[in-house]
């Protein structure tokens, strides 16, 4: 596997440094918040990687961490409120593949970061975040469709029910029953679609190679998580917002 000139080609200073900072930051970032793992991996990895080897790391890496994070989680995991997200987001995760290589990427990652720099910006400037109490199933089910679509697109299914989960009102611990398994569900439908293109020798050794670097963030980001109350919880949500949103920007 080693001495595949493919494989090779990739294992460079400046792929290895690349790959392993972005493995951290998006570690650290999915283990204290639960979520962001692919916004902040993927600003990194895309310097040296190509889009579609890029996404297999996010949604393989995040499938990871997630999984790892979410056992100590599992009883605020609630099967009924879960139900509309992962429904919805089975649809949704299909098309954005689909999209994969046929948009923008660029413009969708500009886009993506302006609106959670501003909404991170008025999260840290606000009191009290709005509660939405209305739209029940129906509008949890369209966020999980939103969010399964930016899955398949770039590993970034978790953002919007994160965001949602906020919004809702629901403590850290109900939020993250919420979006946690989401992302996971969503990471093994994106793996089963673009996996048979992006899995191949390559994609199985930056893998390999990342997976202590990933598997060091996620642990220190863990440790911070059990650090914070409610509202420092929210502070660190919405400046991890921001970050991300700039990431993509920048």
């Amino acid at each position: 596997m080693w001495a595949d000139p493919a494989v090779a080609a990739i294992l460079t200073p400046q792929t290895l440094a690349v790959l392993w900072l972005g493995a951290f930051a998006g570690g650290f970032a999915s283990g204290a918040m639960g979520f962001a793992f692919g916004i902040v991996s993927s600003a990194i990895w895309l310097h040296a990687l190509d889009p579609l080897h890029a996404t297999m790391l996010v949604v393989s890496g995040g499938f990871t961490i997630q999984a790892g994070t979410i056992w100590p989680m599992r009883r605020e995991v609630n099967a009924r409120r879960l139900a509309p997200f992962v429904i919805a987001g089975l649809v949704g995760i299909p098309i954005g593949v689909w999209l994969l290589v046929r948009i923008d990427a660029h413009a969708l990652k500009i886009a993506l970061g302006v609106f959670l720099a501003i909404y991170g910006v008025y999260a840290l400037a606000t009191p009290r975040l709005p509660r939405i109490a209305g739209g029940g199933r129906l509008a949890d089910g369209i966020i999980g469709f939103f969010g399964g679509v930016l899955g398949g697109i770039g590993g970034y299914s978790g953002v919007l029910p994160a965001i949602w989960c906020q919004l809702r009102g629901w403590p850290k611990e109900v939020s993250r029953g919420i979006y946690q398994p989401f992302i996971v569900m969503a990471h093994i439908v994106t793996m089963a679609l673009i996996g048979v293109v992006a899995l191949d020798r390559s994609g199985v050794v930056l893998f390999l190679l990342a997976l202590p670097a990933l598997m060091l963030g996620a642990f220190i980001g863990w440790r911070v998580y059990g650090r914070l109350d409610e509202a420092r919880f929210r502070q660190a949500f919405a400046v991890l917002l921001v970050v991300s949103g700039l990431i993509l920007v920048l």
